[in-house]
């Protein structure tokens, strides 16, 4: 199936008629609430809003960060899921000596003759480094995201202050509210009620906290610690280099944002990277009481010391040196949307004439914000389905919404763990992209895709000359980077090439949900060098044209064979569909084809097949039954292409759900799964994908898709979960016409607002 230029028609968000009419959207998201009544280590909740995020613990804050472990890959401590991440927040520890990417180069036979590629003198055995050079240590390690502070409880008795232990609390029980995107916490604390409300500004990357306890009158008071950036895989925080940063309470003085109110700052400096921390609140006062600890307490006499205390905590970059200036999130977006309500950043207006105090106007703003985000863009209710599944796929829906909104929509493509805790030292991965944000158009909130999109703009130069370095047109997008999209130096990322068409297909999904010459101007450089380098990659052979070698699949299982690896069935699909849609762009803004695209479009080998189904790559050993089974990504995750055959397919699925190791897959695989089963007409087994009992499928209470104690949150699961129940509900191009395609026919499904597929 090829796109055509001329008739070509973008989908509309379209809606699946329910009988009960409209969605009651309010009552789909908080019947989803998360509610825990005891410590669960591997599931706390966030606030965020894309550009900055806070994950707390049963206390409403960071009080007991080793009950959250994030399990390590060497021989450090572990880490914690309670982090404070930002997209801006970034740290390179200096080096020995300058080092460079030069000194991992090495020369590989290709068929245009040698070609040079990052490698790594060292090994990725069991996802951990061996054998690794200095230079390679530190390349891969830096930049790496920062954990910009824990904030926490601590009692205050005569003697001091001492930390919380989880055997303090007592008679938990917290709430978060996803319509309005704030925690509420309940717990006893040496036999006195605590109350706990939490939320975060959703423009500006600060915290709101109230908390009441009249019974501890003022023997409750917040810390906040620092800790200096770390190279570790799992680690953002790195408590024992203390004369390595520096923290600089300054003088208080009256807040400019939050009137009535005294605002202290924090100056925060770890070598090339510089921040501040703003502390806004009524009757506090706050202290300097250690090289890297700031206490707040109630002053005598105020509100506080009755047990109230009412405060914002603001994180704010320098906008220099490794802390890059902040970007603009979905949020901001959204609320600029026609239509769209109360702006969340403008002041929230409130009865009387009091003004709230400042952690109350935070979540005021929060409050004001999360309604808009749920009635915008599309929904999807299962609650009618007798089906005992749809209840769970419907809870994972929800979630995964908010997760992504949270973690995945701002100026940067997020790391996979989003901005809960370091995976990869916070450094994300371009091949994922895909994973964490396609859905946001799919489901109609494009506006928390385009940010990070944009970001591939500015990292245009050096693509380009990564390809010119290796004889290709256009740009060769890297895999694994930091804010400044310099490549990381390893055996298996700089041999991927399936990150190089998700640029021109994100840009497609982002016009079909926005159809405007706005988009296509705006995206094309994007779309067109991504083209180029892709008819310049494939090399033409009397069987027509072919990918590789070197080369690594998306399936990564081939990684020691990469000198010999070709023309792997998802990359050819891929290269030919996005050749196409590149193409389809320049008609659409009326310019010259490109011969090439055309060309290698409608010539690229057929995918290998081996006894019946298709094999992952055209050389032996063909197919690696571990890792992901991305031969299915041929038809799901892409529309019927003409180098894919249906019934081929539908044993390539049948082949994987027999016997593939399900252990070695990661979270993605399983709606890849129901994408394919979808597009092929057979939606019990798509549900039965979503939902298969695996480890690696695991959606804890939080709704976070967890892997491994490394790797306890994997947001491109959530994210791929989303785009696959749009599809299943929405359709896709030239797909059945009935309601809901890829759900099973007795299931009741009630959709709106959803982009069909291509």
């Amino acid at each position: 199936m090829s796109i055509s230029n001329s008739t070509y028609q973008p989908a509309s968000p379209t809606s699946g008629v329910s009988a009960r009419g409209p969605i009651d959207r309010k009552e789909l998201v908080r019947r989803h609430n998360v509610r825990q009544q005891a410590l669960d280590p591997r599931s706390p909740v966030s606030v965020g809003n894309g550009e900055f995020a806070f994950t707390m613990d049963l206390t409403g804050l960071q009080s007991l960060p080793d009950s959250y472990p994030v399990g390590a890959r060497d021989e450090l401590p572990p880490g914690t899921l309670l982090g404070t991440q930002a997209q801006w927040g970034w740290h390179a520890t200096p080096p020995a000596q300058a080092y460079e990417l030069s000194g991992s180069t090495v020369l590989y036979d290709s068929p245009r003759g040698p070609v040079p590629y990052v490698d790594m003198a060292g090994g990725i055995v069991n996802d951990r480094e061996t054998g690794t050079s200095p230079a390679e240590t530190w390349l891969r390690a830096n930049p790496h995201r920062l954990d910009l502070g824990r904030i926490g409880f601590r009692l205050v008795d005569a003697g001091g202050d001492r930390a919380l232990s989880e055997g303090d609390v007592d008679d938990a029980e917290q709430t978060l509210d996803l319509w309005t995107g704030t925690v509420t916490s309940r717990f006893t604390l040496a036999g006195h009620p605590v109350t706990v409300m939490t939320a975060c500004h959703p423009e500006r990357d600060e915290l709101g906290i109230r908390l009441e306890s009249p019974g501890l009158q003022g023997r409750l008071a917040i810390t906040i610690d620092f800790p200096y950036g770390s190279e570790a895989w799992h680690d953002a925080a790195d408590w024992t280099s203390s004369d390595s940063h520096t923290t600089t309470l300054g003088d208080p003085a009256a807040s400019g944002l939050h009137a009535g109110s005294t605002a202290w700052t924090a100056h925060r400096e770890l070598d090339a990277s510089r921040y501040q921390v703003v502390i806004t609140g009524r009757g506090l006062t706050v202290l300097q009481t250690g090289q890297h600890r700031l206490r707040i307490s109630p002053n005598p006499g105020s509100s506080g010391s009755q047990g109230v205390m009412d405060l914002a905590v603001a994180f704010v970059s320098a906008g220099e040196g490794d802390c890059v200036p902040r970007g603009a999130t979905g949020a901001a977006l959204a609320a600029a949307r026609p239509g769209a309500g109360t702006a969340a950043g403008t002041a929230v207006v409130l009865s009387g004439t009091a003004r709230p105090a400042a952690g109350s106007s935070v979540a005021a703003a929060s409050k004001a914000y999360w309604p808009g985000f749920w009635l915008s863009g599309g929904a999807i209710e299962l609650a009618a389905t007798d089906d005992p599944r749809a209840k769970e796929l419907e809870r994972r829906i929800v979630l995964s919404q908010y997760l992504t909104a949270i973690n995945c929509s701002g100026s940067l493509p997020p790391q996979e763990t989003g901005l809960v805790c370091n995976s990869w030292r916070g450094r994300f991965h371009l091949e994922m992209h895909w994973w964490h944000a396609a859905h946001f158009a799919h489901w109609n909130r494009v506006e928390h895709l385009l940010p990070s999109l944009r970001w591939y703009s500015t990292v245009l130069e050096g693509a380009r000359q990564t390809a010119k370095a290796q004889g290709f047109d256009g740009v060769r997008w890297p895999k694994q980077v930091g804010p400044d999209g310099r490549e990381s130096p390893s055996p298996i990322g700089t041999f991927l090439v399936w990150q190089q068409p998700h640029p021109i297909h994100l840009a497609e999904l982002a016009y079909r949900a926005n159809p405007s010459r706005e988009v296509l101007e705006e995206f094309a450089e994007i779309v067109f060098e991504s083209a180029a380098f892709m008819a310049s990659f494939a090399h033409r052979t009397p069987r027509g044209f072919e990918l590789g070698p070197p080369l690594i699949p998306a399936q990564e299982s081939y990684g020691s064979i990469r000198a010999s690896v070709t023309n792997p069935t998802f990359e050819l699909a891929y290269w030919q569909w996005a050749l196409r849609v590149a193409a389809a762009w320049r008609d659409r803004l009326g310019l010259e084809p490109v011969e090439a695209w055309q060309e290698v479009a409608g010539h690229l080998v057929k995918p290998r097949v081996l006894d019946g189904s298709y094999a992952a790559i055209d050389v032996e050993p063909f197919t690696i039954r571990t890792d992901h089974p991305s031969m299915l990504c041929a038809l799901g995750v892409l529309p019927e292409t003409d180098l894919i055959d249906k019934e081929t397919m539908r044993a390539t699925l049948a082949s994987v759900l027999a016997d593939w190791d399900w252990d070695s897959t990661w979270g993605w695989d399983y709606p890849v799964m129901a994408m394919t089963a979808a597009r092929l007409e057979d939606p019990e087994a798509a549900v039965n994908a979503l939902l298969l009992g695996a480890g690696k499928n695991t959606v804890l209470a939080n709704g976070h898709n967890r892997q491994t104690d490394s790797l306890p949150v994997y947001l491109p699961g959530n994210g791929g979960l989303l785009a696959a129940a749009a599809l299943m509900a929405a359709g896709w191009d030239g797909g059945p016409e009935r309601n809901a395609p890829g759900f099973p026919a007795g299931w009741t499904v009630a959709w709106e607002g959803l982009v069909a597929a291509p």
